[in-house]
Order: structure tokens, then sequence, then C-alpha cells
């Protein structure tokens, strides 16, 4: 354990900070998962409203720094061709 002041502060701040990010990749990974299971029904509707979502959710997930553009824009990208597969 920290004895120093602002390392005890560091490990504070650390494990708040990946509680969120693992909050925020966890919502990422749900609303691609709802997308999966759309396309596997073959509801293209529901396929398109929880691409839309996912979309959303892994943006801001890119705008806070938690996903690299480019991790974002691959996800973004294989979400979107699975959705429109559904013919």
């Amino acid at each position: 354990m920290a004895n120093i002041k602002s390392a005890k502060k560091r490990i504070l701040v650390n494990e708040t900070k990946a509680a969120r990010n693992k909050a925020i990749r966890s919502k990422v990974k749900t609303a691609i998962k709802k997308v999966d299971a759309a396309v596997a029904a073959g509801d293209k509707a529901a396929a398109q409203a929880a691409l839309l979502a996912a979309i959303a959710e892994i943006d801001k997930a890119c705008t806070k720094g938690v996903y690299h553009k480019n991790n974002a824009s691959r996800k973004v990208s294989r979400v979107t061709k699975a959705a429109n597969s559904i013919a």
C-alpha cells in the first residue's frame, strides 16, 4: 500500500476511472449483442433500431476516450455490415 498522500489519491482516482471505463465498455458490448441477436433472428427493423443505438454508444465511448477512434470506427463498420446483411 502506498504511503504518500498523492499516491493514495492516484490509486483511488484510477479505481474510479477503471470502473467508469468498464461500465462504458459493457454498454457497448451489450448494444452490439442486441444488433447481433436481431440479425440472427432476421428482424431487419429491430436490427436497424439496435444499430443506431449501438453506433451512439460506440461514439460516446470514443469521445470519452474509452476506445481509440480507429477501434470505434472498426466496431461501427462491423456492426453496420452485420445489420445490412439481412436481405
